[in-house]
């Protein structure tokens, strides 16, 4: 300890002799005390900027290369990312910064009040850099752990901005503090007062942290989700999770920004429990004509037994009714009496034997095929089941091939789907 302070003392006693030293010549060759003193303080400005920003490339070159070696010879990828977020190069420029601080004083020594404005101009920056190398260390852990699989589709960059909005306030007040004079205990006691301006201005800022905790806490959204929000227009995957804003990038490719707290305060669609379901929903129905509809006669039956999916419902159906309307003495000289088999219901019955057998539906999930409530387009039959696969153009191609099937068989079965007239229609025909 006390060698390191003789080196200290001889360096600064050297050099306060060269001071002395150039300010002297100076005088020798007739230059006033004033012009020698500027001249002076110019050299020696000179050589110490000269002498830092060699240091700072030497030093800068070695981290960088030590780094750099290192991060070859090692597993891990972190030692990259802070290559490629400029630790190494951030963390170089404190010894030149620790080195300016030292010699100022001896520079600046006839001129107190540049002294002064160079060292609270050097203290900002020490303040500045401290900043940098703190963003940079963050955004090297925040691309690390976006890396591992438990935290890609967690908001890191949320907490990350959280933390640097505090940060570059705190060095914003503490800057101020240094070029005020003031000690930052009793500037921070004054900015109290202006609080409510502070809340006023970070309103946003302050909403967005609070929604990310919220988002985050209750997993209502990670980065990979397919969402729809209306209000906004979006629908796609997220893509980015911060403090302010949810960037969807919907399916034409557009980029939509969403604030964050609206994610709290408006209603939205997560699909994430499709997506983790065993299978996409189906949910589709056709209108049937309810003039087309018809109680089935035993000519009907017997030309409906050739379609091979209901021809053994149809002749295990056909004797319960025979035999119920023969035990009750039915008389079927109107076909409406007694029990009947319509073609709407045998058509129903067709449809679900058809998704049943369907290969690309999920058989261990809900398969239903059901009568809505009649509508003035018609009869509503609706198809309700889950695809097993649940890629988007693949689950497009399983809904299309069922109702390409189901809307080829209606005619079998006696029955019209509804459609809205067209101008044709009212055109009398020449």
């Amino acid at each position: 300890m006390v060698q390191s302070e003789t080196i200290s003392e001889t360096t600064v006693d050297q050099v306060s002799n060269l001071k002395h030293w150039i300010y002297d010549y100076l005088l020798n060759l007739g230059v006033s005390e004033s012009s020698a003193a500027y001249l002076n303080m110019l050299v020696l400005l000179i050589g110490l900027i000269i002498v830092i920003a060699i240091i700072d490339v030497i030093i800068r070159r070695i981290l960088i290369g030590a780094f750099t070696q290192f991060a070859k010879r090692s597993k891990t990828n972190f030692d990259d990312l802070l290559i490629s977020n400029k630790v190494p190069r951030n963390i170089a420029h404190i010894i030149p910064l620790l080195i300016a601080l030292e010699f100022v004083p001896d520079v600046f020594a006839d001129f107190y009040n540049f002294e002064i404005l160079i060292e609270k101009g050097l203290k900002v920056f020490a303040i500045v850099l401290t900043l940098w190398i703190a963003r940079s260390l963050l955004n090297t852990i925040k691309d690390f752990l976006k890396t591992l699989p438990r935290f890609r589709d967690k908001p890191i960059d949320s907490y990350i901005q959280v933390f640097m909005i505090f940060a570059w306030l705190g060095g914003i007040m503490s800057a101020i503090a240094i070029i005020t004079n003031i000690p930052f205990l009793k500037f921070l006691t004054g900015m109290g007062a202006i609080s409510a301006v502070i809340i006023l201005v970070f309103k946003d800022t302050i909403l967005g942290f609070v929604a990310s905790i919220q988002v985050s806490i209750n997993d209502m959204v990670r980065i990979g989700d397919w969402i729809t929000f209306e209000k906004y227009g979006a629908d796609g995957d997220v893509i980015e999770i911060n403090l302010a804003t949810v960037k969807v990038q919907n399916w034409d490719k557009t980029i939509t920004t969403i604030p964050t707290y609206a994610l709290i305060s408006d209603s939205f669609k997560n699909w994430r429990g499709m997506m983790d379901a065993d299978g996409r929903r189906i949910k589709r129905a056709l209108n049937i004509k309810q003039d087309s509809i018809k109680c089935l006669t035993d000519a009907d039956v017997e030309r409906l037994k050739k379609i091979q999916l209901i021809a053994q419902y149809l002749d295990k159906r056909k004797n319960d009714i025979d035999k119920y309307n023969t035990t009750n003495n039915v008389d079927k000289a109107l076909l409406l009496n007694g029990r009947n088999l319509t073609n709407i219901g045998v058509f129903r019955k067709y449809i679900q034997t058809y998704i049943e057998k369907h290969s690309g539906i999920n058989k261990d999930m809900t398969i239903m095929v059901r009568q809505l409530a009649p509508t003035s387009e018609g009869l509503p039959i609706e198809i309700y089941a889950f695809s097993s696969d649940k890629r988007w153009v693949n689950y497009e191609y399983i809904m299309a091939d069922i109702f390409d099937h189901v809307l080829s068989a209606v005619p079998y079965f006696d029955l019209d789907i509804f459609e809205l007239p067209t101008s044709h229609v009212f055109v009398p025909k020449k």
